[in-house]
């Protein structure tokens, strides 16, 4: 895996200042952690695990066809690439700079022969099993931390495949499985009082999830996407969608992310997502995300592209202080 300067400098630096972040879960107070998760703000990543794509491999299948033959030219899949990243950490990065939840879109290699399973997004990324184990270790050291998995887009996968990555779920993570529960139960509190503390919750949006207690159904994560180049229709869709947030009975992603248009990436081919459309917009969106407030009725998971290029996950942890503050106002 081959990683330029640039992105290293910058993942060090960003590691060196999240490194605070790392057990922020563990410092809340009490009252916070005694609060159900669907009512606390949580950072979040989008296309978690694009932190690293393979433009010598094939184009992935989440693409067309029309995608697939362009990408027979080399300089396709290089400015596919510079597309397909939206997030420069890795998954240890991530989480130690605050990050708690993942979104994952995975896919088999109909190319190849097993039963691999990849990340994917344009082009296929890291094996699943590596990025499990990966977090799975950053939580056996941080044993108070909760990860919430949101596994939302498979591609490529039959009856069979499913099955397999349910056993690699319950083969990386055993104990630290999370059974499926009434929302408004799953607080931090009721998490470390098990005797073999549950840290991880799984979201999976296809049907299989009903023959596994430690599968949450899809429909328990909504995440509506606003799919604008335009931040201010952003900021318009995030006010709108909390505004319908479900009282009960379900978390709530607010995708605070800007999606590309085919003409954004045409005007961009060389420049790529991030110096296009995230860079010159992220100071906009974190405005919008300082202006937010947990609770039943407020912002819960908060995800964004690019999550070290601005105070993100810090910003998003410090919502929960709020909270507090709300407290001793009504006492």
């Amino acid at each position: 895996m081959h990683i330029d300067q640039a992105t290293i400098n910058t993942r060090r630096h960003c590691v060196m200042a999240g490194k605070y972040n790392q057990d922020w879960m563990a410092a809340l107070p009490p009252s916070l952690s005694a609060l159900p998760l669907a009512n606390l703000a949580i950072p979040g990543s989008h296309d978690s695990f694009s932190f690293w794509v393979d433009e010598k491999s094939p184009v992935a299948p989440d693409q067309g066809a029309s995608i697939k033959r362009l990408a027979k030219i080399s300089l396709v899949k290089r400015v596919m690439k510079k597309w397909s990243v939206t997030q420069n950490l890795t998954f240890k990065e991530q989480l130690e700079s605050g990050i708690r939840y993942f979104d994952l879109r995975v896919s088999s290699k109909p190319e190849e022969a097993g039963p691999d399973i990849f990340f994917i997004h344009g082009l296929y990324g890291i094996k699943v099993w590596d990025g499990l184990k990966e977090i799975n270790d950053f939580l056996t050291n941080h044993d108070k931390e909760v990860v919430l998995l949101d596994f939302n887009h498979f591609y490529a996968m039959d009856y069979g495949h499913h099955l397999y990555l349910v056993k690699m779920l319950k083969e990386v993570f055993g104990n630290k499985l999370c059974i499926a529960d009434c929302v408004e139960n799953i607080t931090l509190q009721h998490l470390w009082e098990k005797k073999k503390q549950h840290q991880v919750l799984i979201f999976y949006h296809y049907n299989i999830w009903n023959d596994y207690s430690f599968l949450w159904p899809g429909n328990k994560m909504p995440a509506p996407w606003a799919n604008t180049t335009n931040v201010h229709k952003l900021i318009q869709f995030l006010e709108t969608t909390l505004g319908e947030r479900s009282k009960r009975g379900t978390f709530h992603v607010s995708q605070a992310i800007l999606t590309p248009r085919a003409k954004t990436i045409v005007r961009g081919l060389k420049s790529g997502l991030k110096n296009t459309l995230v860079h010159r917009n992220l100071p906009v969106i974190l405005n919008w995300v300082k202006t937010q407030r947990p609770g039943a009725l407020g912002v819960n998971i908060i995800t964004s592209d690019f999550v070290e290029l601005v105070d993100f996950a810090e910003t998003v942890i410090g919502l929960n202080y709020l909270l507090l503050k709300g407290k001793k106002d009504s006492s």
